[in-house]
């Protein structure tokens, strides 16, 4: 099987977002009176969206938020990570050499993430990422979002790419459970963040040191580039 497209996750991907979300997570914390968390504990939280990083971030003290108190986190989350959405965050090794590496292949490039359209679109411009890619699906874009397949599907269908010619690139356990259940290819980085859990035990087809060695592992089993 010789490859037409990439997906890429973003956070913990192909960049460390953690420190400006714990920013705003501890902000949002001090505004209903919590104490802060540590950079690492936050780390632990990052994954299946923002509604479930509150979550979180809250049964950490023994609270059970219902939905109002989620939303009114929510609101305030929000409030507070826009204006520092990019201020620290940083690309990981290997990520520009990687894309630009996907380029000379040929290969069609999105970003598939749960970040919401409001908080992905201004990281990766503020961040230099966003011209490598020609669609960009976030976690409000879908019904669903990872681990379900749905939003990797509809980036195959954005991209006019078949899902058995596509591979994923991400760090967690979302990653590899929705791109398995599109019927593609997964590779996985051992740096990210996959809620605390050890990147070994994720049933993928590789393990790769950073985005240049998933292009080079995409590289040495072909490629087949799709006219634009």
């Amino acid at each position: 099987m010789t490859f037409s497209a990439v997906l890429l996750d973003l956070d913990g991907t192909l960049l460390n977002t953690v420190p400006d979300l714990t920013l705003a997570v501890n902000a949002m914390r001090a505004d209903i009176d919590l104490a802060p968390l540590p950079l690492e504990t936050v780390a632990t939280y990052v994954g299946k969206g923002v509604r479930q990083l509150i979550v979180r971030s809250l049964q950490g003290d023994g609270i059970e938020p219902d939905h109002d108190l989620v939303e009114h986190c929510r609101d305030l989350f929000n409030r507070h990570y826009h204006p520092v959405n990019g201020l620290h965050a940083t690309r990981y090794p290997g990520v520009i050499e990687g894309l630009d590496a996907f380029r000379r292949l040929g290969l069609k490039l999105a970003v598939v993430t749960n970040k919401p359209t409001e908080f992905t679109l201004p990281l990766l411009e503020r961040t230099g990422l966003a011209a490598y890619f020609e669609q960009v699906v976030c976690g409000d874009t879908c019904a669903r979002h990872k681990p379900d397949p749905m939003p990797l599907l509809h980036a195959c269908g954005l991209l006019q790419v078949p899902p058995a010619q596509t591979v994923m690139v991400g760090d967690s356990i979302n990653d590899a459970q929705a791109a398995r259940a599109a019927g593609m290819a997964v590779l996985a980085v051992p740096y990210g963040y996959n809620e605390g859990l050890d990147v070994q035990n994720l049933k993928v087809d590789d393990i790769v040191m950073s985005i240049d060695a998933a292009a080079q592992w995409i590289s040495a089993r072909g490629t087949s580039p799709v006219p634009a």
